[in-house]
Order: C-alpha cells, then sequence, then structure tokens
C-alpha cells in the first residue's frame, strides 16, 4: 500500500510579540483574564506589508531543508487558509512561484480553523492514488488582519504564523504500523455557520469581513465533536488512546485542550501545546506545533501522532500518523 510519509516539517512566526498586557491597555481586559479564560499570554502579528504567503514561503523552505527535498522534485501544493494574499489567484500559486517549484500544481483550501487537516487529506489521496510523489502541505494566516481589535470576544485569541510539512511516497503494509499517514476524517456542519464566521465576502458584502464568534457555543460544540472524531479515527485504525503518543491539537483553547484531552483519558504530557506563545493561528497552529515538537526532538520516528481541528463552518477533523 502506497503512504504518504512524513519527510520533514518547518514553521515560521513573524518577529512582532504582541503580549496580553499590551491588549488590555486598549481594550477592558487583563493579562490575568485572559490566560485564565484562554491559556494564551502572548501572539505574533505579521508586519505591514507581510503577505500570508511570506510567511507561507519562509516555513515551506525550513520544511523543504529539513526534508533533505529541493523545491523542483514537489509536485503538489495544498495551502490552507482563510487569509489568503488576494481573492484569487491562490495563495499556494505564490508560495510556488517563491520556492521555484515549477513542476509542482497548487491549489487553497478553506476550512478554517480545520484547514490543515483537510489539507493533509486531499495531499494524502493524491499520494495515496498515485498522482503525486511529493506534496507540500501548508498552513498559513495572517488573522491579525480580520480581527476586530475592538471586540474583547475575539482579539485576544488570534495570532499569525504558518507551518509547512513534505510528504513523500512510501510503500507499507497496509496496517497501523506503516510508517506515514494512516487516515483521516473530516466533517462539517453548514447549520451553525452563524457561531463563528466572517462578516463579509466577494458575493456578499464585496469586502473581507471581521471575525465573529459566540464563544460558549462553539466551546460546548468543539468538546463534543473533536472527542467524537478522535474516537472515529482511532476505532477506524484498530487504537485506543493508549497507543497514542503524542495528540497535536488545534491551538484555540487551553481549556478546548484539556477537556477534549480529558474525555479521551489522554495525560497532558502527550498533548503538543503551543497556544500559550502563538494564541490561535487558525489553519497554521497544527503545523506550528507539529513543527516545534518534531524540532526539539519530543516526536520521534515510529511514533504515533494524532491531530484533531474544528473551525468555522462548522468542520471539524482528525489525522491519524505514524512519524
Amino acid at each position: 500500500m502506497r503512504r504518504a510519509v512524513v519527510a520533514g516539517c518547518g514553521a515560521y512566526l513573524p518577529e512582532r510579540v504582541l503580549t496580553n498586557d499590551e491588549i488590555a491597555r486598549t481594550l477592558d481586559t487583563s493579562d490575568e483574564w485572559i490566560r485564565e479564560r484562554t491559556g494564551i499570554r502572548e501572539r505574533r502579528i505579521a508586519a505591514p506589508g507581510q503577505a500570508t504567503s511570506d510567511l507561507a514561503t519562509r516555513a515551506a523552505d525550513k520544511a523543504l531543508a529539513k526534508a533533505g527535498v529541493d523545491a523542483a522534485d514537489i509536485d503538489l501544493i495544498v495551502l490552507a487558509t482563510s487569509t489568503p494574499d488576494d481573492t484569487f489567484p491562490a495563495t499556494a500559486v505564490k508560495v510556488q512561484a517563491a520556492l521555484g517549484a515549477n513542476r509542482a500544481a497548487g491549489f487553497d483550501v478553506q476550512a478554517v480553523c480545520s484547514g490543515f487537516v483537510y489539507a493533509l487529506s486531499v495531499a494524502n489521496n493524491f499520494i495515496r492514488v498515485g498522482q503525486s510523489q511529493t506534496a507540500l502541505v501548508i498552513g498559513a494566516e495572517t488573522f491579525s488582519r480580520i480581527v476586530d481589535w475592538s471586540d474583547r470576544t475575539t482579539a485576544v485569541l488570534f495570532g499569525d504564523g504558518a507551518g509547512a510539512m513534505v510528504l513523500k511516497a512510501g510503500e507499507g503494509k497496509g496496517t497501523n504500523a506503516d510508517r506515514g499517514v494512516l487516515s483521516t476524517h473530516l466533517h462539517s456542519d453548514g447549520r451553525k455557520h452563524q457561531l463563528l464566521y466572517a462578516n463579509g465576502g466577494p458575493s456578499s458584502t464585496g469586502t473581507v469581513g471581521m471575525v465573529k464568534m459566540h464563544g460558549r457555543e462553539v466551546f460546548r460544540h468543539a468538546v463534543v465533536n473533536l472527542a467524537s472524531v478522535l474516537d472515529e479515527a482511532l476505532t477506524a485504525n484498530g487504537l485506543s488512546a493508549s497507543d497514542v503518543d503524542w495528540l497535536v491539537p488545534h491551538q484555540a483553547n487551553k481549556r478546548i485542550l484539556d477537556s477534549t484531552a480529558a474525555k479521551l483519558r489522554l495525560p497532558p504530557e502527550k498533548m503538543v501545546v503551543t497556544v500559550d506563545r502563538h494564541a490561535n493561528t487558525s489553519a497554521a497552529s497544527i503545523p506550528l506545533a507539529l513543527a516545534e515538537a518534531d524540532g526539539d526532538g519530543r516526536i520521534k520516528a515510529g511514533q504515533l501522532v494524532v491531530m484533531e481541528a474544528m473551525g468555522g463552518g462548522f468542520t471539524w477533523a482528525a489525522a491519524v500518523a505514524r512519524w
């Protein structure tokens, strides 16, 4: 069986650090209030003129270097983002040009915070059917551009960044001991649109819009949906929570992370957490966390890594991979 094997990860965070104390200077909030409710203490903000494609390209460069892969060998780029450079063309093709990946097909995937797992699913399927040999999967966001900085319910939550992963075709026996992506599981429910959305778009308002969220409802659905899709993913592979070496969740809110892990009875030390320093970077949060844990040696070859995310739409998804 063909498998999509993780060859390397990379990440990029803008230089500008925005702390809770700085936000509290203009909003009725405090560092203690934000940390207590979200686990966030700081986030990164893209510089003026720094686009999503710039962040994505930097992360992709690092992933390629880690994988020992030349950009000319990439035949597919799938980029997850809700904050593209332009309405069109796809941000992926700007990254393609910047990298010099001239052989690659490139396109964007939009599933908000679930975007990276959706993009991973697409690339995995391309590789499994033989249409791609070496794929680049990217999650990149400049959410600071669509946040209403006068709205306390959303301004404290989001940050900017990008993460990337190189996948290469490999061979497996079709068991859960194979290296590579074992399965992906995608869901959506458009009936919950109004609970987390941007209030604009080309065909509705002609504007980009700003993030709007009903936090309590999102939290309630997130805990239920994430626990459900994680159980689905493990069951599909004949695995249990005790088999998981690392849970790499979407970094939305520390309380959601803790609640999801508790439902699965996973110990906190098996969960990669970056939300305190990165905040919610939407589609970039999982690859940023993966790059950090892979880069510092926490994730080791042969270990079982489970990813999960939920975003506006609603969308939610999980993926299981053996490193």
